[in-house]
């Protein structure tokens, strides 16, 4: 019995080194479309071959944390974690959030503990005189990296472009968006020198009003990594005043066929200070939209650079 002790202590003792001495480490963000093992209203089951293509790209990604958007059930999104583990990315860490969306979810995996955990799950808005909830909630978390470094994490999926019959599409992400913004204005009031990722499906492009809300303005606005495929583009050319004209789209609209950038991974000041820019991207991988309509995007943060 001795033995068994000993050899258990030695095990956390081991784990808790390795967390401590990590320097480098990816964050990530998938919405890996409708992963759902049972069907639902307007929703088909995935099938075997897509889940095992979203399998292959996070594998591909190696996240040390990663967000997902368009989970099903908690046992869907308990086999794809499962699976991982088994293909050897164990991500024990996790937070299942549940909004007012019963169908589909935003989850947090972490390699690394929480601290603390802080799911939103019931916020609401007024639009035209009616209320209404943040369909998915936001998920919200800290995260220990190390005993010397941590981080918070916001992840969101906003309301998608697609028209309804209850209110304007864009009018309620926008809504939303600005729950989003109060909530990382809450954390920097906490600490103003945060370390803070947001991040998820906010389904809209870089200059849409409610994209430009979650980013803010003054000293306190959020800094976007804007990941870029990696297929032998040249970096951009120093004062060249435009963004590069890089491949950096992350969502396929079938209904209007275009190619946007709607992802994202947005950093406070202080958390830009640990990015390591050329090892973040959009991952460019053959029969990508098997998996979904959407292409995971990846930022490192290397805490030797602080």
């Amino acid at each position: 019995m001795k033995r068994v002790s000993w050899r258990l202590a030695l095990f956390f003792w081991l784990t808790s080194l390795a967390v401590a001495c990590a320097q480098t480490f990816r964050v990530a963000t998938y919405n890996v479309e409708n992963y759902l093992d049972q069907p639902a209203p307007g929703r088909h089951p995935k099938s075997h071959e897509a889940k095992a293509r979203v399998r292959q790209s996070i594998l591909a990604l190696k996240p040390d944390v990663l967000a997902i958007e368009e989970m099903g059930s908690l046992s869907a999104f308990q086999e794809l974690q499962d699976s991982l583990k088994t293909a050897g990315l164990d991500l024990p860490y996790w937070d299942y959030v549940t909004g007012f969306d019963t169908n589909i979810h935003v989850v947090l995996l972490s390699r690394f503990p929480f601290s603390a955990r802080r799911p939103h799950t019931n916020e609401c808005f007024l639009l035209e005189g009616r209320r209404f909830h943040v369909s998915r909630g936001f998920a919200e978390a800290d995260v220990a990296v190390g005993t010397n470094f941590s981080f918070t994490i916001i992840a969101a999926h906003l309301k998608s472009r697609r028209a309804v019959p209850e209110a304007d599409q864009a009018e309620w992400r926008l809504q939303e968006a600005k729950l989003l913004r109060e909530t990382i204005d809450a954390r920097f009031a906490a600490d103003p020198r945060v370390n803070l990722i947001v991040l998820g499906d906010f389904n809209d492009t870089p200059n849409a009003p409610s994209t430009k809300t979650i980013l803010g303005r003054g000293e306190h606005r959020l800094i976007d990594t804007r990941p870029a495929e990696r297929n032998g583009d040249q970096p951009p050319v120093a004062g060249h005043g435009k963004e590069p004209r890089n491949v950096v789209w992350t969502h396929y609209y079938s209904a209007e066929e275009t190619y946007s950038r709607i992802d994202y991974i947005l950093l406070s000041p202080r958390m830009a200070s640990a990015w390591a820019p050329d090892e973040s991207y959009v991952l460019a991988i053959p029969n990508w939209g098997l998996a979904s309509d959407h292409r995971p995007i990846v930022a490192t943060f290397d805490v030797s650079r602080r």
